[in-house]
């Protein structure tokens, strides 16, 4: 197995993350890796929010102040259920938008704070998986 070729695999399989930090899964059977991708939370958020590419090495610190739906949101809740240590989805709704908080974006034009408390309070209802 040569560097070279796994490098070149994992750029093929991390094109539509460009720009963004992403985990990589390596398993390799039999002297051949297969290439897998793991997006965290974050990733998949600023990938929601359809900014453009940047080079981080020149531009340091981003604030991402886009504005994300619910509807992507609950998306990319049911991609990250499998490895959400939340026991239900109502949980895992919630992780994302802590994460939206930490990344600085809004969800539906408000503070993703203020969603996770509708959605304590019974005002927002989140649908089963």
């Amino acid at each position: 197995m040569s560097a070279k070729k796994i490098a070149d695999d994992v750029a093929k399989a991390t094109m539509a993350f460009k720009g963004l930090r992403v985990t990589v899964r390596l398993v390799v059977q039999n002297r051949n890796a297969q290439i897998e991708v793991v997006p965290s939370a974050a990733s998949l958020l600023i990938k929601a929010l359809n900014e453009p590419e940047r080079d981080r090495k020149k531009e340091k610190n981003v604030r991402h102040t886009g504005n994300v739906g619910m509807e992507q949101v609950l998306e990319i809740a049911r991609q990250l259920r499998a490895r959400s240590m939340a026991k239900t989805f109502t949980g895992t709704v919630k992780e994302i938008l802590g994460t939206a908080v930490s990344v600085g974006c809004t969800v539906d034009d408000e503070s993703p704070k203020d969603i996770q408390k509708k959605i304590d309070d019974g005002t927002i209802a989140v649908p089963p998986e």
